[in-house]
């Protein structure tokens, strides 16, 4: 397949019965002008932007016990959230890729309101994932009063679930104690999630026996979910390859390419970048995983990045304001602004091929380190997610390849 533009390309076909409008989410090699007696030349895989009727997606609550007992559990969550992000943005459903959504809620805390019953959303359903790792950055541990049922009804009636019974929407709630305290049933909690088509799955901080004779493993049978236990003080590891320190150059240079712009240009300049330093300070392995997730298609910006929204239609370049520009776009003429945008796009796009193609690398070099690794069969926050939405996505007709 030749080479294609992903700036300005408009097409309009049907694939599978979906009508796809816009740019057709794939994943591509590029290939050069040859004879067609030669053979294409072959480059990473890079995927392109969407522009989908009726687009898929993932949902995905996280809904964390942060009562003194819950440190292991949070840095599990902080460590693995970009290997389940990976995973996820492998998904495709009659070929095409969802879009995904991650909310984080707290409960168990002291510092919570009794009145909410211990209960707070830290981050509604959002595709920006920058956003989801400040997050559960920001939680801490404190003791209190884990009210299960309460948690979920709360998150089952607050957040902005899909309508559509293709998609996935699924409540991952974690904890270890009793899954039946508090001023509602679980039973309840878990019918009124149902009756939204949202499935409740339950993860037991602690053994399968205790998870199993305190409630959690009958929640996720009546919600229809996957029951699981994870040894939440396992501390995670991060194997350090030859191609991280390439891979971190790359990200700067990744970085340089977005174009923030609007109110919330800035901020999300600067959450960017935290989130990089935040997670390179865990380990230089685990920010990888982090720029491995920005290449794809679930790592998106539009509310921030002028680039990104052109190419989803978030916004139209003439109608944006001088004042919402960068300072460097701002004494440019139309056509010299677009070309800017156009470079800047080409450019991110060429700094993701040598991403992807170093992270396959560094893949294939874990892959064989971890065959080595006591701590293989470990369950921890991360294979639950992925086991669950694998299994659930099974059932609406999801691919993970």
């Amino acid at each position: 397949m030749a080479t294609q533009s992903n700036n300005s390309l408009r097409i309009k076909h049907t694939i599978t019965g979906a009508v796809i409008i816009g740019i057709t989410t794939i994943a591509f090699y590029s290939s050069t002008n040859q004879a067609s007696s030669q053979s294409p030349i072959k480059q990473p895989l890079v995927e392109a932007s969407l522009f989908v009727a009726n687009q898929p997606k993932i949902q995905i609550a996280i809904l964390l016990d942060t009562s003194s007992s819950m440190d292991g559990l949070i840095d599990q969550a902080r460590n693995q959230i970009w290997q389940a992000v990976n995973e996820f943005s492998r998904a495709k459903r009659n070929g095409i890729k969802p879009t995904l959504e991650v909310a984080v809620y707290e409960y168990g805390n002291d510092r919570l309101k009794k009145k909410s019953g211990y209960t707070r959303k830290v981050l509604p359903l959002t595709n920006d994932l920058d956003k989801v790792s400040e997050a559960l950055f920001s939680l801490t541990t404190n003791g209190g009063s884990e009210f299960c049922g309460m948690v979920i009804d709360t998150a089952s009636k607050e957040l902005n679930w899909s309508q559509s019974e293709n998609d996935i929407k699924a409540i991952f709630i974690a904890g270890n104690e009793a899954f039946s305290q508090g001023p509602m049933h679980f039973r309840h909690a878990i019918n009124n999630a149902r009756s939204k088509g949202i499935t409740v799955n339950t993860i037991h901080a602690g053994s399968y026996k205790d998870g199993a004779q305190t409630g959690w493993k009958e929640g996720a049978i009546l919600a229809g979910g996957n029951y699981m236990n994870i040894d939440h003080n396992h501390k995670i590891t991060h194997i350090v390859t030859p191609h991280d320190k390439r891979i971190s150059e790359l990200n700067v240079k990744l970085n340089q390419t977005y174009i923030p712009y609007g109110k919330q240009g800035q901020s999300g300049r600067q959450r960017q970048m935290a989130q990089d330093e935040q997670t390179n300070n865990i380990s230089s392995g685990l920010l990888s995983e982090r720029v491995k997730s920005k290449t794809s298609s679930v790592y998106n910006n539009e509310n921030w990045d002028l680039v990104d929204a052109l190419e989803k239609e978030k916004v139209e370049l003439d109608e944006i304001q001088e004042n919402d520009l960068p300072a460097a776009m701002k004494p440019m003429s139309k056509p010299k602004r677009k070309a800017y945008i156009k470079q800047q796009s080409e450019q991110r796009n060429k700094i993701k091929r040598e991403i992807v193609d170093l992270s396959n690398k560094r893949d294939a070099f874990i892959s064989e380190q971890k065959l080595l690794s006591p701590h293989k069969n470990v369950k921890t926050l991360d294979k639950a997610l992925i086991g669950a939405i694998h299994k659930q996505g099974i059932k609406k007709s999801y691919e993970f390849k």
